[in-house]
Order: C-alpha cells, then structure tokens, then sequence
C-alpha cells in the first residue's frame, strides 16, 4: 500500500564549532511518514551533498534506541515528544503535513557542542570510569542460583541498568543534573551482592566527578524521568543520596 510523502519544514540548528555562533537554519522536505527523524535527516544531508553544500553533523550508531548517541531535541523535548522513545524511533507519522519541526542538540554546560548536531558527552564517560565496574571476581560462568537474590532486587537492579546513558536527564533538566544518570549507575551496583566492595567508594568517587565536570544540582522536577527514553526511575537519585550521606559518615 503506498502512502503519500509529507511535508514539513525543519529549523536545525547549524554550529560550525564549539566557539562559533549557531543559528537555525530552515529547510523544506517532502518525507515518507514511515522515515525515522534520522533517517530523514540522512536524505536531507544526501541532497546538500549533491547540491554541493555542508551535510548536518549528526551523531547515531546502533538506531535502535540502545546505545543513546543519537539524542537530538525535537521540538523542545530530549528524543522528541513521544515518551519512552529514542530519537532514532521517532517516525515522521506522528508529524502532521505542513508541521514545522525544530531540532537541535542537547543544551547543558558539560555538554558543549562540537558541530551542529553533537555535543561532548564525555563527562559521562568519566563519571562511568569513576566507578562503573565491580572487583568482584567472576570467573566463568557461576551457578544461577551461587548468590540469592529476591525477585524484587533483581528488577530494580535490571531497571536501573537500563539507562543508555544518553543524556536526556540533562538537557530536560533546568540545572543540567546527570543525578538521574550518575544515581542509575550507582543503584545497579549497590543494590547488588557484587557491588558491595565499592559500595561508599564508588558513590564518592562517581559523585565527585560529575561535579568536576560542570554538571548542576537537582531540584526534584522530575523533568528527568519524564524525559528518560528508558523510564529511569528518580528512586535511584534518592538510593544514590542515602549511600553518599552513609559514605560520608564513614569517612
């Protein structure tokens, strides 16, 4: 069945570089409703190719709203207006013809933009290096049932471990926090046997780093949760500040 192409006008943010003024740039396309937001920013970046102009400078990789590189703001929400939906899985039918669409990167301090599109989100980077992993020592694979753990820790601990660690919390947030960010790293550790060891090592460390790296405080809005692609629950920003108020008592 064969479905008309819509139209829309798209106002994308260009950025040569970090230090350079950016500005909306304005372009009128004509789009499958069954294209993803990038892949119709991939059509559109093929005929300024043609045409002899710059393509737009975008980031993505997996396009299965995995891996989190692809966050754009759509329309003054991080991945778009859908909840629970990456950038690269939105689709222009939920656009209708005539629509027009905004789209820049993410907006927060520690973020800085590259080009157009892409921000720096090495911060996170740094906050995961900080304490992202265990000392526990696995080996090969141990028996399923080698460390109990109830039914109900496991969920909030595979919860937790869902954040793709993609940024949104921080361009939703009036004070660019990552605390929905840094507290779903510590949460899948801590609520875990494994994570013992680094428990109140890892929440100062991890913590510290976000700090370091410029990101804001959080003021309880819970834009962040509601902009979360994945759902991440603001439980995991208050389990995060009870084992930083404990490792600080221990030291």
């Amino acid at each position: 069945m064969a479905y008309e192409n819509i139209n829309l006008t798209l106002k994308i943010w260009r950025q040569e570089s970090e230090n350079a003024v950016g500005n909306f740039e304005e372009f009128k396309v004509s789009v499958s409703p069954h294209d993803s937001i990038l892949e119709m920013i991939d059509e559109l970046n093929n005929n300024l190719e043609k045409d002899g102009k710059i393509p737009i400078a975008i980031e993505s990789d997996c396009r299965e709203g995995i891996c989190g590189t692809c966050g754009l703001v759509i329309n003054g929400h991080p991945h778009g207006p859908q909840k629970k939906t990456a950038t690269c899985q939105v689709h222009m039918r939920i656009f209708n013809d005539g629509d027009t669409i905004y789209i820049e990167p993410f907006r927060a301090k520690a973020f800085k933009v590259i080009k157009d599109l892409i921000v720096d989100r090495s911060g996170f980077d740094k906050i995961q290096q900080a304490g992202g992993y265990v000392s526990f020592n696995t080996g090969s694979a141990p028996d399923a049932n080698a460390i109990l753990i109830s039914k109900d820790i496991a969920s909030l601990a595979l919860d937790a471990a869902e954040c793709i660690g993609c940024g949104a919390c921080v361009a939703a947030c009036k004070n660019s926090s990552a605390m929905l960010f840094v507290g779903a790293k510590v949460s899948q550790f801590s609520l875990l046997p494994q994570g013992q060891p680094e428990r109140y090592e890892r929440v100062t460390n991890m913590v510290a780093v976000m700090d370091e790296e410029g990101f804001g405080s959080c003021t309880n809005t819970y834009a962040c949760e509601a902009e979360c692609p994945k759902g991440i629950s603001v439980s995991n920003i208050a389990r995060m500040n009870r084992d930083f108020l404990k490792a600080s008592m221990k030291m």
